[in-house]
């Protein structure tokens, strides 16, 4: 099919900045393509017939270690400041 209509994972590497191109960053662009990739991610991993739980595994994975990125500077300071 045509190159805007692939998944980034069936883009070669010299087709990349031309699919690139193709993508449409406004606002509404962007809040598509955050609504399409949630959604593929609950049909992969939370609305499954078998399902287990690792999707919402994953999701509370992903969740602590973005916390832990956003407050890597208090904890690294508060360790700082604990024996002295």
């Amino acid at each position: 099919g045509p190159l805007w209509e692939r998944p980034l994972m069936e883009v070669r590497l010299g087709e990349l900045h031309t699919w690139i191109s193709t993508c449409n960053f406004s606002p509404q662009g962007l809040l598509g393509a955050a609504q399409r990739a949630w959604s593929s991610y609950c049909a992969k991993y939370i609305h499954v017939k078998q399902g287990g739980p690792a999707g919402i595994s994953m999701l509370l994975a992903g969740y602590c270690l973005l916390s832990y990125g956003w407050n890597y500077q208090h904890f690294k300071r508060h360790r700082w400041r604990k024996y002295h």
